[in-house]
């Protein structure tokens, strides 16, 4: 074992900072090599390691190890590597990838800090990279880019207030102030909010179909790993013992996502959509709150990151060919291009938790936890759990996903004219993360090996988890068999069906129109505040200095007295509109 010098996140950092000065070659040969570093960096590390520091006068823990912020060291360390290496043979230029790099620094230090305040702090830096990102790409994804920051200003805004909150209950942000997590009744209700904003809560989720497909094929790589990863991660230290919203939520998130996406021709806007669903088994296991349940939510996690930037990969490598996003413009390209398709088809039944496949085995965690360690609850069917059931219709939707993107871009029909397959370094990239898809789902112990609690062990578990059983297998085998049939029988109806609106289509115009009506409601009540109140001065300036000419202009001969009344009411008049004119202006 080592002793920490720096945070793992420090050197990610400086990668990015030095990557546009050093030649695109050379830069992301650095950033690359900084990122593969982490990896060795974090296993070698103790648990219980430390990096203690004061922040904006606060005591802070800024660098932490334990068995969740290992597993996440580890993966993001791999897959951003895994990732330069894609940008650079995908023709990515060195800012992008130093914006990508900055981001992942950023999420390396959410995962790594050991406290609220060190969390939220990089978890706003990391929307701030991430946006930069997005926008760098121009065109389309500048708005889109914009809709994102809104977002995640606000959930970011709304964690904050939780952890200010937190801290008024118990005086202290480290995670270990509390045994429950947020503390009080408030916190709790703003973290999942907040939190709900970064992993996509349905109602909450619009920007990821929204935001993911428009930047450069490279940077949706990126930022299709770590948002929603970092956090399952914050949400888990926010519910460190669950909650059965957060797990109902989940099991929702993992049939909306996937139903969503079944009706999507966007090859990144379907992906985009099934990282809420599959995002929702690791809320649903992070919602358990038992330990299985937990280990399955970060197993789920670490296999996530894994086959779906090989999706994003696969994706990427079809449009950078081809300059085509949609399905329906596509087809018979796997004759074309068999290294992409194959590397599509590992990553396609990893995600549906096909058996040999890495899904299969985290999955199968979360669902097997949702059935021996969460309540029935209202629609159990038999001997089928609420929850249980909720995840397998998630995971019946996601093979009917992948059977028809795979079936439209690489089986039906014949692709006009010749396409060249991935080039060299997209095919490294793409081989190696499919070849540890394969390798986590036979060999499951390597997997299990890094989970925060063993769960083949019923010292650590409440029930032993077993991949390879025949029960296990079956309902692998007959999600797939259902998924096949059920996209025969829908295939032809489905080829009809148009643009799905999501409630983006909502609240998006609903946002342009009510904030125009309400700048224009302010300016306007603003204007005729201003005329009434510089009427009434000029008025009040005339009666004072004039008032014989003033008064017999409107009232004759009026007696002195109520001339003398009139005036003083205008003045006062005036006052109470320059008053109001005041109150508006602050």
């Amino acid at each position: 074992m080592v002793d920490p010098l720096v945070p793992p996140f420090l050197p990610v950092a400086v990668a990015a900072l030095l990557l546009p000065f050093l030649g695109r070659k050379l830069g992301h040969a650095l950033g690359a090599l900084a990122s593969a570093a982490v990896v060795p960096y974090v296993w070698l590390t103790d648990a219980g390691t430390h990096w203690e520091v004061s922040l904006f006068g606060f005591r802070a823990v800024l660098y932490n190890v334990d068995e969740f912020s290992t597993l996440m060291g580890l993966i993001f360390g791999f897959i951003a590597a895994a990732a330069v290496v894609y940008s650079y043979y995908s023709e990515a230029d060195s800012v992008q990838t130093a914006f990508a790099l900055s981001y992942v620094a950023a999420s390396l230090g959410a995962v790594f800090g050991g406290d609220w305040l060190s969390l939220i702090f990089f978890w706003e830096l990391m929307a701030v990279t991430s946006t930069l990102l997005v926008w760098y790409y121009g065109g389309r994804a500048v708005r889109a880019g914009f809709r994102y920051a809104l977002l995640h200003g606000v959930g970011g805004t709304l964690l904050l207030g939780a952890v200010i909150w937190h801290y008024v209950e118990v005086g202290s942000f480290l995670f270990s102030a509390a045994e429950g997590g947020m503390a009080g009744e408030v916190a709790p209700l703003l973290a999942a909010v907040g939190i709900g904003v970064n992993v996509g809560f349905v109602g909450l989720h619009a920007w990821l179909p929204d935001t993911y497909p428009r930047p450069h094929v490279a940077a949706s790589v990126f930022l299709c790993v770590f948002t929603t990863k970092t956090g399952v991660y914050g949400m888990y230290r926010a519910f460190p013992d669950g909650h059965v919203a957060v797990a109902y939520m989940g099991g929702i998130m993992a049939v909306f996502g996937a139903t969503f996406a079944l009706f999507q021709n966007d090859m990144r806007r379907l992906l985009s959509y099934h990282i809420q669903s599959q995002v929702g088994y690791m809320v649903a296991g992070v919602g358990i709150g038992t330990a299985l349940g937990q280990a399955g939510a970060m197993a789920h996690v670490f296999n996530h990151i894994l086959y779906k930037g090989l999706l994003f990969m696969t994706a990427g490598v079809v449009i950078y060919r081809t300059g085509k996003e949609s399905l329906k413009k596509l087809g018979g390209l796997g004759r074309e291009m068999p290294i992409t398709a194959v590397s599509f088809a590992v990553a396609a039944l990893s995600i549906a938790g096909f058996p040999g496949f890495n899904g299969f085995v985290s999955k199968g965690i979360v669902i097997s936890a949702s059935h021996y360690e969460f309540p029935a609850g209202p629609l159990a069917i038999g001997d089928f759990h609420t929850l249980e059931l909720l995840l397998l219709v998630g995971g019946v939707g996601t093979f009917l996903s992948f059977i028809k993107f795979g079936y439209y871009a690489f089986l039906h029909g014949e692709y006009d004219g010749s396409v060249p397959d991935a080039n060299r370094g997209q095919a490294v990239a793409m081989v190696t993360v499919a070849a540890l898809c394969v390798f986590y789902g036979l060999f499951d112990g390597a997997l299990f090996a890094i989970l925060p609690f063993d769960v083949t062990s019923d010292a650590a578990v409440g029930h032993v988890y077993e991949t390879y059983t025949v029960d296990h297998v079956v309902e692998g085998v007959a999600l797939a068999a259902i998924g096949l049939v059920g996209f025969v029988l829908i295939k032809k109806p489905l080829s009809k069906v148009g643009r799905v609106p999501d409630i983006d289509s909502l609240y998006n115009p609903a946002a342009l129109y009510g904030t125009r009506a309400l700048v224009v409601g302010v300016t306007e009540l603003y204007a005729a505040a201003d005329r009434a109140v510089v009427g009434l001065a000029e008025r009040s300036v005339a009666v004072t200095t004039r008032p014989r000419e003033s008064i017999e202009g409107t009232t004759g001969d009026a007696p002195d007295s109520l001339r003398a009344g009139i005036g003083t009411s205008v003045v006062l008049v005036a006052l109470v509109a320059v008053a109001v004119l005041f109150v508006l202006i602050v």
